[in-house]
């Protein structure tokens, strides 16, 4: 890789970490975690966008506080709500392999957005229902998709929006091409 590589992945993976601590305060407030996952991919390409999301894990599991609320390390992780963070590594490579096979388009971006926060919404999930059936007592899917996906789709679907506008801008001065 080249330095101008390693630089833009290091701005990325700072953004995120910016992103996360960026909370909206609604009725269900959010984050814009997974508004920074989409600009990695945007502004980055699916290979570079995703070592910086791999990055960005890796920072917070050795203790870096670059989570939602600062949190970081193991227990962030393997918390009822670190599946939805390993998530975005998924989130990323649904991406990234969206563009490996039919190339760098708006559409591709949105429809592998849709399909990557839906995989990340099923791992996190599962892993929120496994956890918190085990410490406080069983739940169902529904009630952890009401709880931790449904108030959360229509705010990451305008991150979605929103970077794909700023990409299209953005990219090009990175020396990606435009969608």
């Amino acid at each position: 890789m080249k330095t101008r590589d390693l630089t833009q992945i290091a701005i990325l993976v700072a953004l995120m970490a910016i992103c996360s601590w960026i909370t909206i305060p609604t009725v269900v407030p959010f984050t814009l975690q997974t508004l920074g996952v989409f600009l990695a991919i945007s502004l980055l390409g699916g290979k570079r966008g995703t070592l910086a999301v791999l990055i960005y894990l890796l920072l917070g599991a050795v203790g870096l506080p670059v989570f939602a609320g600062f949190a970081s390390g193991p227990a962030a992780l393997l918390g009822t709500t670190g599946g939805y963070i390993l998530g975005f590594l998924a989130q990323a490579a649904v991406m990234w392999t969206a563009e490996h096979f039919l190339g760098r388009r708006t559409w591709v971006f949105l429809l592998s957005g849709v399909l990557g926060l839906a995989v990340c919404y099923l791992l996190g999930s599962v892993w929120f229902l496994f956890l918190y059936s085990r410490t406080t007592g069983p739940v169902g899917m529904l009630t952890v998709l009401g709880w931790c996906v449904f108030p959360f789709v229509l705010p990451d679907l305008a991150k979605l929006a929103l970077v794909t506008a700023l990409g299209r801008r953005l990219a090009p001065a990175l020396g990606q091409p435009a969608r």
